[in-house]
């Protein structure tokens, strides 16, 4: 039964503003010890997905990525049985298919900000179930509660989303150049849930070592902010990771400018590159933004005007999504 809804039930305007995210790899695709990927992540501040939206006789979407949007509210609405509309005002959208977690913070997003407008309460994991987001990687989910730097434990026994198991800051200073492939995207959809199928197993002793790499080696770097330690802990799972998803998009990286460039970076001696997701994002980890100014200039003269890649300097960002609600007598302001 759809539930008939009143103006003295919801909020006027709900605003959610996410950040996009990395991800720099899984720890155990196979789940040698019963639980299957696992991942590193990082959100930064480069793109975001921001949104406002309004109770509204039906459900229409404006700006960036809006047939999207207005497709997961639906999909929400349906859910909650709510019988109302909602306008959707989009401001700004991560790219899609980038490898930059556009599809689960635009999800989470325009679903934590129709249970905010009719006063429900809500978690973001309960979102996440809600939208299906979450189904092999809780990178996503914990960019938007909390930002930084995060490890997942993977998909276990219990339904819903993967446990964040570690979540701290991400050094401010530090930087990463993004190598962003305006001709291409990454896997997904479809492709990507046939990807996965076809893999072969992964091999227990890479998963062993990717593990003691991330709480031996760049967890403690990240502490201590020692760069070195974790740009080759990240390079090194890149590597493996990447080669063992080679088969289903053609190479250590998706796309081959991605490749050429990436590999002319390790030959100047930078250790931490490496590919998003799918990609076809790449990214060089670096230490300070003089450094990331340098080598993107490089980066620049090397591959031309014509070339198809693009290079974005960003920091991480060290929070959560922003959450504003407009009443009829204020409007409050959140981070999570």
């Amino acid at each position: 039964m759809r539930k008939q809804w009143s103006y003295h039930q919801q909020h006027r305007r709900v605003s959610v503003s996410a950040s996009a995210r990395l991800h720099l790899g899984f720890l155990d695709i196979s789940g040698a010890l019963g639980r299957r990927f696992g991942g590193l992540g990082l959100s930064i501040d480069a793109f975001r997905t921001t949104l406002q939206m309004w109770t509204a006789p039906t459900i229409t979407a404006s700006g960036p990525s809006a047939d999207r949007a207005a497709g997961y509210a639906r999909r929400m609405l349906d859910l909650l049985g709510i019988d109302a509309g909602v306008q959707i005002r989009i401001d700004e959208a991560i790219p899609d298919h980038a490898g930059l977690g556009s599809g689960t913070q635009m999800a989470l997003a325009v679903g934590y900000a129709i249970h905010r407008l009719f006063g429900l309460s809500s978690n973001t994991a309960q979102v996440a179930r809600q939208m299906e987001r979450g189904r092999r990687s809780g990178i996503g989910i914990g960019g938007f509660d909390h930002g930084g730097f995060m490890v997942d434990s993977g998909i276990g026994e219990c339904e819903g989303p993967p446990p964040l198991t570690v979540q701290m800051p991400y050094p401010d200073s530090w930087r990463v150049l993004l190598v962003m492939d305006s001709s291409g995207q990454g896997l997904h959809g479809g492709q990507e849930v046939q990807a996965f199928r076809n893999l072969p197993p992964f091999p227990a002793e890479h998963a062993a070592r990717l593990c003691h790499l991330t709480l031996m080696q760049i967890l403690p770097g990240i502490r201590e902010q020692q760069m070195d330690p974790v740009a080759s802990g990240i390079a090194e799972l890149q590597r493996c990771v990447g080669d063992h998803f080679a088969p289903a998009q053609g190479g250590r990286y998706t796309s081959t400018a991605v490749a050429d460039l990436l590999n002319w970076v390790e030959s100047k001696g930078y250790a931490g590159v490496g590919q998003s997701s799918w990609g076809p994002t790449g990214f060089v980890l670096l230490p300070d933004h003089a450094s990331a100014v340098q080598l993107r200039a490089q980066a620049r003269q090397r591959v031309g005007e014509l070339s198809p890649l693009r290079f974005e300097i960003t920091a991480a960002c060290n929070e959560g999504s922003r959450v504003s609600v407009e009443t009829d007598r204020q409007a409050v302001k959140e981070t999570r």
